[in-house]
């Protein structure tokens, strides 16, 4: 589809700027070496090309064929295409799935033809594709009358670019070949009827002319082809730099769980990005960056920020953009900072290194600060900050020589300029190997990308997370049986026993042991401080009778209808801090688990973090030091130190419940789950599973 020999265009026009002409004329003009064989039943010449008035009538199978006619002429020609052993269509038409659902039944028609012959389909309502290296355009953009895909520079990457957006794609393609950026293909995926956003990230991830790829994306069709392109592109040592539009809420038959209230597909797919090492850019401008600072194929483990400046407040702005993105500033070692000092007394040697503008009185300055920052700091990414002093022609000569050598001395370093400079002066500065910015700030949030690029890179392979046995009731459990699901794969309750009389409360309460808690039990009755279903401080067995008579009393009250099957009693846990574990089953990605801060608060604060099932124990632990209330674990203010371990075991084993339970499981809130001081564990206070119930 990508790299043909030969194409043919159904729907060839003769006029070079319409639709089915723009193909036929681009690829003549940058020399596309395979037969072009227009299809036009009304004309005998296009574009100066012999034409055919069908597909039957072609001289050979063309490799891949571009539809360019309306309506149900596309049906027609794909069959036709079928029929003659065509294995790839990319298809311009529109009015399909995207107009309403006739168009999809009619799109859904065009897949069928095309998989009962074997042949691949990209589109439709497709603005194309291009592979400049083949001189291959099928596509109807105008973007290439300004210019066409830049070459890499001597060493620098190539970026490829898959969008679900043909004009969003193309617009990406024009800012990058305006930023000097080579794009030697691009994919544009229109209604992704066949071919998906991820068939084309995986075949990117492959090709040896993509070394970056760059991807837009509304929204993900296919989670598991989806999943595998994004750990090809990681094992081939090939970043992703995504922007990822759009956001929204699961939908309301999702709001018995609050997990699934909270989560969103946005909020999942992030987390799923996250976990292959995607870069999310906010901006086409970051997408850019990180892709421009990708493209010298240097991804550090263990990132750490040198800064050598000419302004004390550039290296301001930088240290507070380091500390936002976590990219370390290690200051400068004491004998580095005392020779420094030599050179210039009144610098600041530390980190920023702020050498002043004294440097330009004695050019050889800059290199010594500069071959100190990486052979004496060892920093694997450094920012010179020279503003509009590095395009100065007076300057400008002796600072390139001068930085030009300390970086040929040291080429495993990625180096950026923040520059104010004409384009020809960057074009200096980069052909010497150096990142270009004119914005600080935007060069701190690249080089932190690529740091993570190689942390992702570096990352061992996930050790398999054994699953339990696993059986789910034909209906929704109530709290009890929930628990009880949960314990026996691995997530321990509090200390309980069922109660269906105030007599069996008391036995109960006696054997655990007092102060007690008092729940409702009822698989209908989800959320049970709403209705004052919980009852606290139970000290002797008189309030815990008691307690059983009010709790009957509410449920009647204000759950009449409500299936009550007893009560609940527990031993109540003191001190301990309350968090909460969650499972939601996304449509794309499957089962998720959540952690966050738990209680009342969880939907409230919404500091959680998501992880796709299952999830080892130290990917769980790290889910959880990831929060910004984990402090409150990690002895704040006097506390204990909380038993994380216990905690990130439950969550680990509470993902694997969530595969091992199949599709019928639609969620699992464990909330709070309270966590003891080290030690002591954590334990389940309150569980609620939502599943397909079966008659």
């Amino acid at each position: 589809m990508i790299a043909p020999g030969s194409v043919a265009v159904i729907g060839a026009s003769d006029e070079p700027t319409r639709i089915g002409g723009r193909p036929i004329a681009y690829m003549k003009e940058m020399g596309f070496d395979g037969p072009i064989w227009p299809v036009n039943p009304r004309r005998d010449r296009v574009q100066n090309l012999p034409a055919f008035p069908d597909v039957a009538a072609l001289p050979g199978v063309p490799d891949v064929a571009i539809v360019a006619v309306p309506g149900a002429g596309a049906e027609e020609a794909l069959t036709a295409l079928g029929a003659r052993g065509c294995r790839a269509a990319i298809v311009f038409t529109s009015g399909y799935a995207e107009v309403n659902e006739a168009g999809r039944v009619a799109q859904d028609r065009l897949v069928a033809i095309a998989r009962a012959r074997g042949m691949r389909l990209l589109g439709p309502n497709c603005l194309g594709a291009f592979n400049a290296r083949r001189a291959f355009y099928p596509i109807f953009s105008s973007s290439f009358e300004n210019g066409w895909p830049r070459e890499a520079l001597a060493g620098r990457g190539r970026v490829g670019i898959a969008s679900q957006s043909g004009a969003y794609g193309t617009h990406l393609f024009s800012a990058a070949r305006d930023r000097g950026i080579a794009t030697p293909v691009l994919l544009t995926t229109g209604n992704e009827a066949e071919v998906t956003l991820g068939d084309v990230i995986g075949w990117m991830a492959e090709s040896p002319d993509v070394e970056v790829i760059a991807a837009y994306a509304e929204g993900v069709r296919e989670g598991p082809t989806f999943l595998a392109a994004l750990e090809l592109a990681r094992r081939a040592k090939k970043p992703v730099v995504m922007m990822k539009v759009g956001r929204s809420a699961l939908g309301a038959a999702s709001a018995r769980s609050h997990t699934a209230s909270i989560a969103g597909d946005d909020a999942v797919t992030a987390a799923v990005l996250a976990e292959f090492g995607v870069h999310r850019a906010r901006t086409t401008e970051e997408l850019l960056d990180v892709c421009h600072a990708a493209t010298p194929r240097i991804y550090p483990v263990g990132n750490t920020l040198g800064v050598v400046t000419i302004s004390g407040g550039a290296g301001v702005l930088i240290s507070d953009a380091a500390e936002a993105e976590g990219l370390p500033m290690p200051p400068m070692p004491e004998a580095a900072q005392t020779a420094l000092r030599g050179l210039i007394p009144f610098c600041n040697p530390s980190n920023p290194v702020d050498c002043t503008a004294q440097v330009f009185n004695d050019m050889s300055l800059v290199g010594s600060f500069a071959r100190s920052m990486v052979e004496d700091g060892g920093y694997s990414s450094v920012i010179a900050f020279f503003t509009q002093v590095g395009a100065s022609p007076s300057i400008a000569p002796q600072l390139r020589a001068q930085l030009r050598a300390v970086r040929d001395k040291h080429p495993d370093r990625l180096w950026a300029l923040s520059v104010l400079a004409p384009p020809e002066r960057v074009a200096e500065y980069e052909a010497d190997g150096f990142l270009v910015f004119e914005d600080p700030h935007r060069a701190v949030v690249a080089l932190a990308a690529q740091g993570r690029f190689g942390e992702s890179f570096a990352r061992a392979e996930a050790t398999a997370v054994p699953l339990p046995e696993v059986t789910l009731p034909a209906r929704a459990p109530d709290e009890a049986t929930a628990k009880a699901l949960l314990a026996a794969a691995g997530v321990p309750p509090v200390p309980e026993r069922r109660a269906r009389s105030a007599a069996d409360a008391v036995a109960a309460a006696e054997a655990i042991g007092f102060p007690a808690v008092m729940k409702i039990l009822s698989p209908d009755i989800l959320h049970k401080s709403e209705i004052g279903g919980v009852l606290l401080n139970l000290e002797d067995a008189v309030m815990v009778q008691e307690a059983y008579d009010t709790l009957m009393w509410r449920a009647a009250e204000r759950a009449p209808d409500a299936r009550v099957e007893g009560v609940l009693v527990a031993q109540q846990i003191r001190d301990a801090v309350e968090v909460a574990l969650g499972i939601v089953r996304d449509p794309v990605f499957g089962p998720v688990a959540m952690v966050g801060l738990g209680g009342v608060f969880i939907e409230v604060l919404r500091d959680v973090a998501f992880r796709r099932c299952p999830v080892t124990v130290a990917d769980a632990e790290a889910m959880i030091r990831s929060l910004r209330g984990f402090p409150l674990l990690n002895g704040a203010r006097g506390r204990p130190v909380a038993d994380v371990a216990a905690l990130a075991a439950s969550l680990s084993a509470l993902s694997a419940f969530a595969v091992a339970s199949g599709e019928r499981l639609v969620s699992v809130d464990v909330n709070p789950v309270l966590v003891l001081p080290e030690g002591e564990g954590a334990f389940a206070a309150d569980a609620v599973i939502e599943i397909v119930e079966t008659t």
